[in-house]
């Protein structure tokens, strides 16, 4: 019985150490995106990415906790406009401010997560015009620190956010084709 006791705590601690060798070869920052084109021009599909009050018709984060509470500050739209949530933990806790609005092309928001874990990203979003239609692209970056690295070899974040984001695009395609 020692000797099973002994071979499952070395298993144990060679997964261990494969895991926290893996997360230090991981890189210091991370970044999702994924890109849609849009029939319809820029200076419409804008609006509905500078505006929080237009998210509720496409993000793919506000269906996911109905019950989420928000909070809107600063500005009413475009650069300085702040939208912070407090919901279950599908969306977590967290804060994000427009940054630079640059009608129609592009809206970058500061974004910041207090909870399931802090975080500190830059997302953006950019339109380009492609004929009769827009090129909208959605994309977020930000450090990733040794713990988080850990997360990563376990879970695959592109994955997880970049389906988020399809599914944000697709709504949003929806919206503005309209």
């Amino acid at each position: 019985m020692r000797k099973l006791i002994g071979i499952v705590a070395a298993v144990l601690l060679v997964a261990i150490a494969a895991i926290l060798v893996l997360a230090a070869m991981k890189p210091d920052t991370f970044r999702v995106e994924r890109t849609a084109s849009i029939k319809a021009p820029p200076e419409k599909i804008f609006p509905l990415i500078s505006d929080f009050d237009n998210w509720g018709a496409w993000s793919p984060y506000e269906k996911k906790d109905p019950n989420m509470k928000r909070t809107r500050s600063g500005a009413a739209n475009g650069k300085g406009a702040v939208y912070a949530w407090d919901g279950d933990k599908n969306v977590g806790k967290g804060r994000m401010e427009i940054a630079e609005a640059s009608p129609p092309s592009k809206v970058s928001l500061k974004l910041d997560f207090e909870r399931p874990f802090e975080a500190h990203n830059i997302v953006n979003f950019t339109m380009e015009p492609k004929g009769d239609a827009t090129s909208v692209t959605w994309a977020m970056q930000g450090p990733v620190p040794y713990m988080a690295k850990i997360v990563h070899v376990i879970f695959n974040m592109d994955r997880m956010v970049g389906r988020d984001f399809e599914a944000g695009l697709a709504n949003l395609k929806t919206l503005a084709e309209k």
